[in-house]
């Protein structure tokens, strides 16, 4: 049990936590059905519940709902300690007592082992990630929800404008995406920190503050800072999302084109390689000629990619690939070169082969045989 002082210094209230926000109702049931209308016919949800107001909502929301399900699917919480702040075991003990008080099991996941002395948070994240779609395999959830809201979209949009993502880096996060095999859901995407700060005020319960959000350390910190300066010159939250949902149309499009353009080559697929005749391609725009390489380079290149959470191909390598090779096709010449673990050549007969090449770094091959064996 956590003394007073330390509860104090734990726990911030809620209600005067929302005192800054706009007044507002708590969700309406309406609006509660609609956020988690995708998950009616699962069998389990694991919530991940930091203890932050995000989260805290999250799991408030996602109970209100169950119970107004006739057969609803089983909520389970896992709250996730880094062992990176000497705080994080009693917050996530304090979790642990509140998803009690709303009738929900509740597991801690440690992140065990040497912490990295560099990209802390990026490893962090892949950390949590891994801790939490391991967890749900082992208790059977179909799918994982995280409290992601618009906030951190326009974060996500902003970070990848800066970075010169495509369109699908552009369109952010995805309110649903298959991750390890199972569902990863971000239910809250459409809501405000506002709107769930207040929620968690209208309903009276406290939350915890993470202090290495404000570290200016951290680029997502200092992306926030930089987010206030450009809403002042018009790139407010509202305009990023308005830019993530263009870039989603203009995403989806493409991926339609380049879905049925990969359909009509004449293919030949293996364990391990892919061949075709690719003539037909010399005429396609680069977009579209990228998008089919990499779509059939992403499951050659590691066939544990999407398993292990990993990035997609880097964008400008595999630009500078399809630019190579598309020449090389136009030409009529030959073409060899590698990308991610996969080996491609282009033959002057336009027949392209994608091999999967064997793991060159042990490192790989021990992060796979820790994945297989998990």
């Amino acid at each position: 049990m956590l003394s007073a002082v330390k509860e104090k210094r734990l726990v911030e209230s809620g209600v005067d936590a929302g005192k800054d926000s706009p007044e507002r109702e708590a969700f309406s049931p309406e609006q509660v059905a609609q956020l988690f209308q995708p998950w009616a016919g699962t069998q389990k949800i694991l919530l991940a519940v930091s203890g932050g107001p995000d989260s805290v909502a999250l799991m408030l929301l996602a109970a209100e709902w169950r119970r107004g399900k006739t057969a609803p699917p089983l909520l389970h919480v896992a709250t996730v300690d880094h062992g990176l702040r000497p705080e994080a075991r009693a917050e996530a003990k304090k979790v642990a007592e509140w998803a009690h008080r709303l009738g929900l099991s509740h597991d801690i996941l440690v992140w065990t082992g040497d912490k990295p002395k560099s990209r802390i948070q990026e490893l962090a994240r892949q950390a949590r990630y891994d801790l939490l779609f391991a967890h749900a395999a082992r208790i059977g959830a179909d799918v994982v929800a995280t409290a992601h809201h618009a906030d951190d979209q326009a974060e996500t949009i902003l970070f990848r404008l800066l970075r010169g993502s495509g369109p699908g880096g552009l369109a952010g996060m995805a309110a649903s995406r298959e991750r390890f095999g199972l569902i990863h859901a971000r239910p809250l995407l459409q809501c405000s920190k506002m709107e769930l700060i207040a929620c968690c005020a209208a309903k009276a319960h406290p939350f915890l503050t993470d202090p290495s959000n404000r570290d200016p350390a951290y680029a997502r910190t200092r992306m926030r800072a930089l987010s206030g300066l450009l809403a002042k010159e018009g790139l407010s939250r509202e305009s990023l999302l308005r830019l993530g949902r263009r870039a989603a149309r203009a995403e989806a499009a493409l991926a339609a084109r380049a879905a049925a353009v990969a359909a009509n080559l004449a293919a030949a697929r293996e364990p391990g390689l892919y061949r075709a005749d690719v003539s037909n391609l010399a005429r396609e725009p680069e977009e579209i000629f990228l998008r089919v390489l990499a779509r059939e380079i992403v499951p050659l290149a590691d066939p544990l990619r999407d398993a292990l959470g990993d990035r997609p191909l880097r964008l400008e390598r595999l630009e500078a690939l399809a630019l190579a090779m598309q020449n090389a096709l136009r030409a009529s010449a030959p073409f060899s070169g590698t990308l991610g673990g996969a080996a491609l050549k282009l033959g002057r007969d336009h027949v392209l082969t994608i091999r999967t090449e064997k793991p060159r770094r042990r490192g790989a091959a021990a992060r796979r045989k820790k994945l297989c064996e998990r």
